[in-house]
């Protein structure tokens, strides 16, 4: 059942980051970014709650990142791979596996 948010949040992510360019809403500048981090720090936040291990977190999530940036500059839906999406990515692990860990340490303390 722990997998369950990891299983789900990641096809909203493949959905999101590969739908056609002609479907994705626009907003202000940069805030693709910023939904890139967010997407990634839920994927490390629920990777963790299912039990994953760190290390096991970042580089599933790495390799996501990298393929799903590929994915889209070679696929034909009018997107583009960006590093700047890729580094977007690894932020938004690190701030999920922050607040995760900031999470665990305050349940222990409780």
């Amino acid at each position: 059942m722990r997998s369950v948010p990891v299983v789900a949040l990641t096809g909203l992510a493949l959905i999101m980051l590969l739908s056609p360019a002609s479907a994705t809403p626009t907003g202000p500048e940069h805030a693709d970014k910023v939904v890139h981090a967010l997407l990634f720090a839920a994927l490390a936040g629920a990777s963790r709650y299912a039990l994953l291990p760190v290390r096991v977190t970042v580089l599933w999530l790495a390799a996501f990142a990298v393929v799903t940036e590929v994915l889209q500059g070679i696929l034909p839906i009018g997107r583009h791979g960006s590093v700047w999406d890729l580094l977007a990515d690894t932020l938004g692990v690190g701030i999920g596996l922050a607040v995760h860990s900031a999470v665990m340490r305050s349940r222990s303390n409780a």
